[in-house]
C-alpha cells in the first residue's frame, strides 16, 4: 500500500490530536459530574447599571425597584461610575448611589460595590472628561482618591458584602478610552481599600481569555465572567469549546498554585442577555437579538453553570429582560424571576 503524503500524514495526526482532546474533555465533564460535590443550590445575584437602563430608555429608578421588588433579586453588583460621582474636580455627587443602596437595605439585599474607574458596562472605563486632560500618573492618582472617598463613605454600610476593584482591570483587548492595563498601580488600588476596611476584596477576570494568577492573588474572592454566545469580527457570531468543569479546574488549579489565600471563585458576570457586534443593543435588530439570545439559550446558560460548581453567579442582563418585556416578548423577564 503506498504511503500516504506527508501533508495528509499531518492532517491526520492533528485531526487524531483533536479528537482525543475532545474524548478527553467529554470524560472529564463526566468525571466531574459524578465526583464533585456539587452546592445544593445556586445563589444568583444580578449587575444592575443605572446607565445602561437609561441608553435603553428605561426609567433606572423604576427598573431598580422592580428588580428589588418583582424580581427580589437578593444579590446585587452595583458601579460607582466615576463620570457620573465626580462631573466635576472635587465635586462628587453620591446621590445616585446612596439611593440604590438605601433601597437594597430596605429589602435586606446584599451589595458587591465596585470601585475603581473600569467599571461594568461599556465603554468599561467611565472617566470624565476633564481626566481625560491629564497624564496617566495624574489620573490614577485622581483615581486613588477617588476610591478612598467612596470606600471612606461607604465601609460601614449594612448592605456592602464586598469590594470590587476595578472589572476586568488587566483585560486590554475590550473597553475604550482605557489606559493601559497596570499591574503596580491595580496592586495600590487593592491595598488602599485593604487598609481602609476589613470586607472582601472582589477582582474579577475574563473566564475565556485570561490567566487568573495574579487577580486570585490580589483578591479574597475571585470573579470570572461566563459568556457562551459571543461575537468577534472574524467568527462573528460563535460559542466558546470549553466544557464547564474546566471553569473550576481552572479556578483550583490557578488557586492552589498562586493564590491558596483565595476564598473562592464566583461567576461575577453570566450571560442572559446577547452580545452586540457594535457595544449597543439599541443598534441591533430585535429579530437579531431574539435569534442569537433566545429563552432556550438563556435556560442552557443557567444549566452551564450549575455545571461549573461555583456557588454563587451574577446575571448580565436585567436591563435587558425589562426592556424585552416592554417591546412585549416578556418571556426572558418571566424566567428570571423563577430563578430567584
Amino acid at each position: 500500500m503506498a504511503k500516504l503524503k506527508r501533508p495528509y500524514r499531518i492532517l491526520i495526526i492533528i485531526l487524531g490530536i483533536i479528537l482525543m482532546v475532545l474524548v478527553l474533555s467529554i470524560l472529564g465533564q463526566w468525571i466531574f459530574d459524578r465526583t464533585y460535590r456539587f452546592p445544593a443550590q445556586i445563589n444568583y445575584g444580578v449587575t444592575f447599571s443605572p446607565q445602561f437602563a437609561q441608553d435603553l430608555g428605561l426609567d433606572w429608578q423604576d427598573t431598580y425597584l422592580k428588580t428589588l421588588d418583582e424580581v427580589k433579586v437578593k444579590r446585587l453588583r452595583l458601579p460607582t461610575y466615576w463620570n457620573v460621582l465626580e462631573k466635576e474636580p472635587d465635586s462628587l455627587d453620591y446621590s445616585e448611589i446612596d439611593w440604590m443602596l438605601s433601597e437594597a437595605q430596605k429589602r435586606g439585599a446584599q451589595v458587591i460595590l465596585v470601585v475603581g474607574v473600569r467599571q461594568p458596562r461599556w465603554p468599561e472605563c467611565h472617566i470624565p472628561s476633564w481626566a481625560r486632560q491629564l497624564s496617566v500618573k495624574e489620573r490614577q492618582q485622581q483615581i486613588l482618591e477617588l476610591i478612598n472617598q467612596v470606600v471612606s463613605r461607604y465601609q460601614n454600610h449594612p448592605s456592602i458584602v464586598a469590594y470590587q476593584v476595578e472589572n476586568e482591570p488587566l483585560f486590554r483587548f475590550f473597553g475604550e478610552g482605557c489606559d493601559d492595563p497596570d499591574v503596580n498601580f491595580l496592586t495600590s488600588e487593592v491595598e488602599l481599600v485593604r487598609e481602609l476596611t476589613d470586607k472582601p476584596i472582589i477582582v474579577t477576570a475574563s473566564g475565556e481569555l485570561e490567566l487568573w494568577g495574579t487577580h486570585m492573588r490580589l483578591s479574597d474572592i475571585f470573579g470570572t465572567t461566563l459568556y457562551r454566545k459571543v461575537y468577534n469580527p472574524i467568527t462573528h457570531f460563535t460559542s466558546y469549546p470549553i466544557f464547564p468543569y474546566m471553569y473550576n479546574l481552572k479556578s483550583s488549579l490557578t488557586s492552589s498554585i498562586f493564590a491558596p489565600q483565595n476564598q473562592k471563585t464566583i461567576i461575577a458576570e453570566l450571560q442572559a442577555e446577547p452580545w452586540s457586534p457594535v457595544n449597543d443593543l439599541m443598534n441591533m435588530p430585535l429579530t437579531q437579538q431574539m435569534s442569537v439570545f433566545s429563552l432556550d439559550k438563556f435556560q442552557e446558560n443557567i444549566n452551564y453553570a450549575k455545571k461549573t460548581g461555583f456557588d454563587s453567579a451574577y446575571l448580565w442582563g436585567v436591563e435587558w429582560w425589562y426592556w424585552m418585556r416592554e417591546a412585549g416578548h416578556p418571556q426572558y423577564l418571566d424566567y428570571a424571576k423563577t430563578l430567584f
